[in-house]
């Protein structure tokens, strides 16, 4: 639903060489991430993104995470109006690591800082924040980018064991949701799974008991609660100009929300 490069056109690694003149604006525009119709998203964000978005499970296997869906239609975010601004009080760290991005390289175990040279955020003008300084040493600014990387990373890696974990209880249950527009007009809303709440009150005590001391029940909760947010999504949508849709489905698991059916 989102791959782990999405947004990237040109990621180089970073080095004192090649990126001794290179600056990243300040002033930030969110342009980039306007076709982006989902992106992942860490437990540790849980708490603040999910009175903002609706926060599913997607991928399979060894590769399951969260993503926090951005909009109704594929290329579509209804999170970044026309100015290239973020309308909303919590911007997803996938989104603000822009333009850099951790990457493997010849060592499959070693993680390299790359930069998306094709990024309209970087200038060799001197204009925002230099990667290194005259002498070619790094500068504070790249200092706190590689902190907050790593942090993310490790967020990232905690996160995926988390999806993983409700994924071996057998917990998930494909979502598929049809949107139905004012004129008439459907739009299937698919990929994703969502914890099933029978199965989750089904669960062994000692297993809930698990969940609790690792944080991972209030993960689930909270992912439950960010559902309701697929309803304010049809509101974005009519602010763009579109009728509010209706998402219905199928299945036996109906979470109320005004015109909003998922199954």
């Amino acid at each position: 639903m989102a791959p782990q490069l999405l947004f990237y056109e040109r990621a180089v690694p970073v080095t004192s060489e090649r990126h001794r003149e290179v600056a990243v604006n300040p002033r930030r525009d969110y342009g980039f991430a306007r076709g982006a119709s989902a992106v992942p998203l860490t437990t540790a964000e849980l708490p603040a993104a999910a009175g903002e978005y609706a926060v599913v499970f997607v991928g399979e296997g060894d590769e399951v995470g969260l993503a926090a869906i951005l909009g109704l239609r594929d290329g579509e975010n209804l999170f970044v109006d026309g100015d290239g601004r973020w309308d909303a009080a919590y911007v997803p760290a996938f989104v603000r690591r822009y333009p850099f991005v951790f990457a493997h390289q010849n060592d499959a175990n070693r993680l390299t800082l790359c930069v998306d040279e094709a990024s309209e955020l970087l200038n060799r003008e001197g204009r925002g924040e230099r990667l290194f300084d005259s002498a070619g040493e790094r500068t504070t600014y790249l200092g706190n980018v590689l902190d907050f990387m790593q942090r993310y990373q490790v967020a990232l890696q905690r996160s995926r064991a988390f999806a993983k974990r409700v994924q071996d209880l057998d917990l998930l249950q494909r979502v598929q949701a049809q949107v139905r527009l004012g004129d008439g007009a459907t739009q299937q809303l698919r990929g994703f799974r969502t914890v099933d709440r029978e199965r989750l009150k089904a669960l062994p005590a000692e297993t809930v008991s698990e969940l609790f001391a690792s944080d991972g029940l209030e993960a689930l909760y909270l992912h439950l609660a960010s559902l309701r947010q697929l309803q304010r999504l049809g509101e974005r949508a009519a602010r763009r100009g579109a009728p509010t849709p209706r998402l219905e489905g199928t299945g036996d698991d109906a979470i109320d929300g005004g015109d909003i059916l998922l199954n």
